[in-house]
């Protein structure tokens, strides 16, 4: 499996991640081996609708009180270095 996902392992590598990968197997297999006829499928283990909350207005900050503490401000907005190689 190493070789095909071009991994470069020692022996030492090897022996330790074939025990691992078995017990994944073994437990994967255990799991298969499970009888879950009758059990609905589920996404998540509890019931769960929209878990968001209300998107409703309320006050917030002064715009220009924000600014004002900003180091650099420009068109009511907050001044940043440029990123990536964007020009000034």
């Amino acid at each position: 499996m190493a070789h095909l996902a071009r991994l470069a392992l020692t022996e030492a590598e090897i022996d330790a991640f074939t025990g691992q990968l078995g017990d994944i197997l073994d437990h994967a297999a255990d799991i298969e081996a499970l009888n879950v006829d009758g059990i609905e499928a589920t996404s998540h283990p509890l019931p769960r609708t929209n878990v968001f909350r209300e998107d409703t207005l309320r006050p917030s900050l002064d715009r220009d009180e924000v600014l004002s503490q900003a180091p650099a401000a420009e068109a009511g907005q907050f001044r940043v270095p440029p990123v990536l190689g964007e020009s000034q």
